[in-house]
């Protein structure tokens, strides 16, 4: 004697298997993702150097005796001519394979308007980070960074219409609260020499650089779309991608040189350079080497929205603070107080929210693909 299952049953049945075997294969998509494409994997590479090494190199400049702000945030894009070597090398290949005229730019007018725009955000966004860098530990602002992920999924959904799950908003929540609670014990890990103003003004300086590049993720993903849309989605290349790059880091880097010029900070490099703590050489070691893990955190950005999407790349960023942090106890030997640890668990904790809601979002799709038509 057989016994007919309901046909809603088996339904849900099939949800749950496909629900529960989902966080088991996402790892293995993973993988599979990187080993099918390798230039998605250097750019995860880049984005992880980046993020990990970029705030203490940064930091690493004003704890040993160095004082120019503008130049610090002239070091975050001055590496974009590094990409010019696999332009050039793009270029030669593509007029080996075709016989007529091939172009030197992909780039459109528009896209390079849109592209222009998006480095002058950089570059306003370059000197609020230095500055917060200059006044806070690494610790302490890698956190309050760590909320433009709030800022991204916001700017998404006005501008690229990203969806906005319960998920999302728990975990914009979460890091909100972590934020407030640093807020709250504002001072008590200020540096020696920093007066309370100066604490202040670097806290608000990287909210606001938190803001400004959770603004820049979606404008970014916001003119490629509009390229593909106008030009086709095969003219939306990784080439395209780099030369963007090139613009925001040129353009970002002519704002910040400017306010070098104002602020008389190249005048004042080779007194610094003289004074630093680490010797003249390691001065100038220390600006190159700040510059070109940067540029690695900028393409590997920009490379993340290009194979996914804004809220890929604010992810990523965010859920390497915790590296982040540990390197900056080991080499900086920072406090880490009880609240900065509740405030780290309550980021994990959204950004865990973020990762599960997304899942879930996927897993209808996967659940249509995977049922079996029900037959009686």
């Amino acid at each position: 004697m057989e016994i007919e299952i309901p046909t809603q049953h088996r339904a849900q049945q099939q949800a749950r298997k496909v629900k529960a075997s989902a966080w088991h294969e996402l790892p293995v998509a993973a993988a599979k993702s990187l080993r099918r494409d390798p230039l998605l994997a250097v750019n995860f590479m880049l984005l992880v150097v980046g993020t990990a090494c970029g705030p203490l190199l940064l930091r690493a400049y004003f704890v040993r005796g160095g004082t120019r702000k503008w130049l610090s945030s002239l070091l975050q894009t001055a590496g974009w001519p590094l990409l010019l070597l696999p332009l050039c090398f793009s270029f030669l290949s593509r007029r080996q394979r075709r016989q007529d005229a091939v172009p030197v730019f992909l780039m459109t007018p528009r896209l390079l308007a849109a592209s222009v725009v998006v480095g002058l955000m950089s570059g306003a966004d370059n000197f609020l980070y230095a500055y917060s860098q200059a006044y806070l530990p690494v610790s302490t602002s890698s956190i309050l960074i760590s909320t433009q992920l709030a800022f991204t999924a916001g700017f998404a959904l006005l501008l690229v219409r990203h969806r906005f799950t319960g998920s999302a908003l728990n975990a914009i929540v979460l890091l909100s609260v972590g934020a407030a609670m640093l807020g709250l014990d504002a001072g008590g890990d200020r540096p020696p020499g920093v007066t309370g103003p100066q604490y202040g003004a670097g806290f608000g300086m990287a909210l606001g650089a938190a803001a400004l590049y959770g603004l820049m993720l979606p404008v970014m993903e916001l003119s490629q779309a509009w390229h593909a849309a106008r030009a086709g989605a095969a003219a939306l290349t990784y080439t395209l991608v780099v030369e963007m790059q090139v613009v925001i880091g040129l353009t970002a880097t002519a704002f910040c040189a400017v306010g070098m010029l104002v602020n008389k900070d190249f005048q004042a490099i080779p007194g610094e350079a003289r004074r630093f703590e680490l010797g003249e050489a390691s001065y100038y070691l220390l600006l190159v080497g700040t510059a070109a893990v940067y540029q690695c955190f900028c393409l590997g950005t920009i490379g993340a929205i290009f194979y996914g999407s804004a809220l890929l790349a604010g992810v990523i960023i965010a859920v390497l603070i915790p590296v982040t942090e540990v390197l900056a106890v080991v080499f900086f030997h920072e406090h880490f107080s009880a609240t900065k640890g509740i405030a780290l668990g309550l980021s994990l904790w959204g950004l865990a929210s973020y990762f599960y809601g997304e899942l879930r979002a996927k897993a209808p799709d996967t659940e249509q693909k995977s049922s079996p038509d029900c037959e009686n």
